[in-house]
């Protein structure tokens, strides 16, 4: 149980708050049990092509962990990567490393929802509703849109080199790319404590 589960995934982190972020759905290798305090160092990568938010999402995330977790746009630069898998695999371990966490923008998904307006309260007597209504008539209804962002995120071992833990996630509206992968790393976190993963 010491590098090779690696990751403490360590928690990918940011602490146990309540988010708005739901799993899905996940999975886990039976078989691994994530003790915290056995991981060394780990590879945080987001898959994004905006280059500002990955560096954001990973520097939010390592900086829960110092000493441990790296941002990938550091150990592995900010290119698509191109070469030899096991030559990657290879110098992470070289490098010490014992695994990687990855998290991916899969897709969003817009839906139109109807919001109802409101009418003014009724207060006993016509004199009433005529003094508190004069100033609140009806609030007419609208159309809104939400988007819900779908994100995967995926734990692997560099050291049994395989998936160990896998989710998909949904968030609905948040306020914006930073606040997503935040709740989405907290939401990952306490379903790995849940599940007895991460320990």
């Amino acid at each position: 149980m010491t590098r090779n589960l690696f990751l403490g995934f360590v928690i990918i982190a940011l602490s146990a708050c309540g988010t708005s972020t739901q799993i899905t759905d996940s999975w886990r290798d039976p078989g691994v049990v994530v003790d915290t305090a056995n991981v060394h160092k780990f590879v945080v990568a987001a898959l994004l092509k905006n280059q500002t938010i990955r560096r954001q999402v990973e520097d939010d995330v390592s900086a829960q962990f110092p000493g441990k977790a790296v941002q990938s746009y550091k150990e592995l630069g900010e290119d698509e990567l191109k070469g030899d898998d096991d030559m990657y695999n290879q110098k992470l371990k070289n490098d010490g490393y014992d695994g990687i966490v990855m998290m991916r923008l899969v897709d969003v998904d817009k839906s139109t929802r109807y919001v109802p307006g409101a009418y003014p309260m009724y207060y006993g007597s016509w004199r009433r509703y005529w003094r508190y209504s004069w100033t609140g008539f009806y609030d007419q209804g609208y159309y809104t849109t939400d988007k819900s962002f779908n994100v995967e995120v995926t734990v692997y071992s560099l050291i049994r080199d395989k998936l160990i833990w896998t989710a998909n996630t949904t968030t609905v509206n948040p306020a914006g790319k930073g606040e997503l992968f935040s709740d989405v790393s907290k939401a990952v976190v306490k379903r790995m404590k849940k599940e007895g993963f991460l320990k």
